[in-house]
């Protein structure tokens, strides 16, 4: 019979997350570990979520229906088949963590006063932006009410700390400046806002299932790990192709979001260059060709291979993590 850490390695390689690139299309092999699954909590996300109330059982199948990969929900189940197998209360954790995630996207949306949300128009542009805010509170709540219910204080308590650490980091976004924000703070704003959530997902799996808390910390530092690479690549897929992505090419720039292929280019350009950047991002809207401009500029000083090259390099961690799981623990 193999030990753990060559089953946990088996399901990772048969999950295609060994690879030499790391776009975030290679976490949805994360699915085929426990597609069975998935296929049924996509239902019961969309059910469950019904109301008396007509708008917001609209706005949610809008949004919940959107074509989302459900990455989050899927490390709630991999952690849980990882230690023991998944059962009602995974389930019921894994729904927790699709809602929570949702209720930030439509407040996101909302702050940033996005036009698209996964290839179709923000909730905050068809119904407003009371109604998403609104719509958003309500997902929260309805999180956390089912999260009392699986009576398990410590996922309670680490569910907890994570909705402070994605609200902190999203402050943070909003606070620091493109202009004097460097590398330290880009990570700072990732791992709390994005990463955090992926970390929590998977070590709440994991205890459900029964995991030590050695290996549940494990497992945690694994979805950090991951989650950290995962929103490199969404930052650096910002100077892709729209059709690929479901994004306008530009969003982040045109809301001079602090990323990392932005920061490095700042950090590298010349004077020119720096100057030219300075004046595409005073104005008040970044036109086409500005974007364009950018995102040669990023080719030019290799901004994005430096992402993503950062991107491998957490990919590469969370593989360490894995490997350092006790061989005892199945």
């Amino acid at each position: 019979m193999p030990d753990h850490k060559s089953l946990v390695m088996k399901q990772q390689n048969k999950a295609g997350i060994v690879q030499k690139t790391f776009p975030p299309q290679s976490l949805t092999q994360i699915l085929k570990v426990v597609s069975s699954k998935i296929e049924l909590l996509e239902s019961q996300i969309l059910r469950d979520v019904r109301t008396d109330i007509p708008l917001l059982n609209n706005v949610a199948e809008h949004i919940l229906s959107s074509g989302g990969k459900r990455l989050r929900p899927a490390l709630v189940l991999l952690g849980a088949e990882m230690f023991g197998g998944i059962d009602e209360r995974v389930m019921q954790a894994a729904q927790v963590i699709e809602y929570l995630h949702t209720a930030t996207l439509l407040h996101d949306d909302v702050v940033d006063g996005a036009e698209t949300r996964r290839a179709r128009q923000a909730a905050c542009r068809v119904w407003g932006n009371e109604v998403s805010v609104l719509s958003g509170d309500y997902l929260l709540a309805m999180a956390f009410h089912r999260l009392t219910k699986l009576r398990y204080p410590e996922v309670l308590e680490l569910m907890s700390e994570t909705t402070t650490r994605m609200a902190r980091g999203e402050l943070l976004q909003l606070t620091r400046s493109y202009k004097t924000a460097n590398e330290d703070d880009y990570f700072e704003i990732i791992i709390n806002k994005t990463a955090c959530l992926f970390a929590t997902a998977i070590k709440t799996g994991a205890l459900l299932a029964g995991a030590s808390g050695k290996s549940a910390d494990l497992m945690y530092d694994y979805g950090m790990a991951i989650g950290i690479s995962f929103q490199i690549v969404d930052d650096a897929l910002d100077y892709s192709d729209e059709k690929k992505t479901g994004k306008p090419v530009g969003g982040d720039l045109q809301e001079r979001k602090i990323t990392l292929p932005l920061s490095h280019l700042l950090e590298q350009a010349n004077v020119r260059d720096r100057k030219r950047l300075d004046l595409i991002l005073a104005q008040a809207i970044i036109e086409k060709p500005q974007i364009e401009e950018v995102t040669c500029l990023m080719k030019r000083y290799g901004s994005i291979d430096y992402s993503l090259a950062h991107s491998r390099e957490y990919a590469a961690k969370a593989l360490q993590y894995i490997a350092n799981f006790p061989d005892t623990e199945i």
